[in-house]
């Protein structure tokens, strides 16, 4: 790795995980970097944030911590997550696998332990500085300086980089001022349900209540909710409910209410959260928002990463591993061309707008997928199908979900690949027609002649 070449100082602003990973690889290439961030430093936190839902770690993800040495580390404080378990209103249960090969594997994480890892890798270099408890007032796009206020002291400050690379969240900064006075379509979409975090405790002696390694699903006629293992055997349940109607937020205000709802809705659910009503009651609701902005940069002085330029709803699990995908491509950009940076910052952005849209429709179309077909007879011989052909097929057949969550191929390919394959099915007779015909040569001949070899690259 080269760390002379094109060296630059660098601020980043917003010390999430997108912000320390961006941090990090341009550390590693040989940049000065500071960090700025508005909270205070979250290792001195002593309960879990403001933002504690478990995330879940796919290939993308994995190749981003990789390239930086950290992927054993976090990968030592994670839950595999092989397949999902789906709860039926009866209690039964039944598993889906998300693949057909060992690696085919999601990974639950904690955020807080993540991007406490992340910080603490960030400041074993000498080439980072943290700032915590700074809030960005002004930010002069143009020459690249940026002005702060301590929240601790109200003491101001101002500071001056190359490259300033907005990593401020879903309702960025850094974000408003690139687009100020400028031409930028922009799009801000809040979903008509929320979230509700709910947790399984460990049973006696820190066995786990239900079976750790799967992330569970729990699919209801007016509601949904998912859970994420943690190694302590417990699970932090995801519940999203409309806000308004029958079964929603607004319609469950009293204990009764909540009981009879999640009796009728999700009976086992009572019996794994023995304070169920407890949580419910107590627990505050939050939003889901989504963010489009047609502009991801400014000349060679800002950039935008992670939520700040596309944040999506969480329902396919991979707003984290894109943005991490995002520091490592912007990283290569730069290191491609570290003479012109605005010419590498315009391919950054060339690259990954397009991909992440596609990743947004994704996102939003997969919620109606957990929330109503993973009961659906259509819907488990369809998969069953994609995954009876890709075990045939090694290399040339590849299930949506696998395509997106185990490979590092663009979510552009992984969509017109999945639409080539769903064509040759209905061409075939449909699933029922194909999964008994599959052996035949003449089927697998045409596949063949249809479909490209390979993952592909970026």
């Amino acid at each position: 790795m080269d760390t002379t070449a094109g060296r630059v100082d660098v601020i980043v602003i917003g010390s999430g995980l997108a912000g320390t990973l961006a941090a990090l690889c341009l550390a590693r290439r040989g940049h000065r970097v500071d960090v700025f961030e508005r909270r205070s430093d979250p290792r001195l936190e002593t309960g879990p944030g403001d933002r504690s839902i478990n995330l879940g770690l796919s290939a993308r993800g994995m190749a981003a911590l990789r390239d930086v040495g950290l992927l054993e580390r976090v990968l030592a404080t994670a839950v595999p997550m092989p397949g999902r378990m789906v709860h039926a209103a009866d209690g039964s249960l039944s598993f889906h696998p998300y693949g057909t090969a060992d690696h085919e594997v999601l990974y639950s994480v904690q955020r807080h332990v993540l991007n406490t890892m992340l910080i603490d890798a960030v400041l074993e270099h000498p080439d980072v500085e943290l700032n915590f408890d700074a809030k960005l007032t002004a930010l002069d796009v143009d020459n690249g300086i940026a002005w702060f206020v301590d929240e601790r002291t109200g003491v101001e400050t101002s500071a001056k980089a190359d490259l300033i690379v907005g990593a401020d969240g879903v309702f960025s900064v850094v974000r408003q001022h690139l687009m100020h006075g400028s031409r930028v379509d922009y799009q801000q979409e809040y979903m008509d349900w929320g979230y509700k975090e709910l947790t399984i405790p460990a049973g006696p002696g820190g066995r786990a209540r239900t079976h750790l390694e799967a992330l569970h699903v729990w699919p209801g006629t007016t509601g949904l909710m998912v859970a994420n293992p943690n190694r302590d055997g417990s699970l932090t349940c995801t519940l999203f409910l409309p806000f308004a109607g029958n079964g929603s937020f607004s319609a469950l205000q009293t204990r009764c209410q909540v009981r009879e709802f999640f009796r009728r809705e999700w009976p086992d659910s009572l019996e794994l959260i023995p304070d169920l009503v407890d949580q419910f009651i107590r627990r505050p609701v939050g939003n889901l928002v989504a963010v489009r902005t047609s502009r991801w940069h400014h000349t060679d002085k800002v950039v935008l990463i992670g939520d700040a330029c596309h944040a999506i709803y969480p329902f396919y699990a991979q707003g984290m591993n894109a943005a991490f995908e995002d520091c490592s491509v912007l990283d290569a950009c730069l290191a491609a061309d570290p003479i012109n940076r605005a010419a590498a910052l315009d391919r950054y952005e060339s690259i990954r707008k397009p991909n992440t849209d596609v990743l947004a429709d994704l996102a939003k179309n997969h919620f109606l997928e957990l929330r109503d077909r993973v009961r659906s007879p259509w819907f488990v011989a369809r998969n069953k199908a994609d995954l009876l052909l890709s075990r045939m097929l090694p290399g040339v057949w590849k299930p949506m979900y696998s395509m997106v969550s185990h490979t590092t191929m663009p979510y552009t390919a992984a969509v017109e690949r999945a639409h080539r394959q769903h064509t040759l099915l209905k061409l075939a007779g449909g699933v029922t027609a194909l999964v008994a015909g599959a052996a035949s040569m003449q089927i697998l001949g045409r596949i063949r002649g249809h479909l490209p070899e390979g993952n592909g690259g970026w």
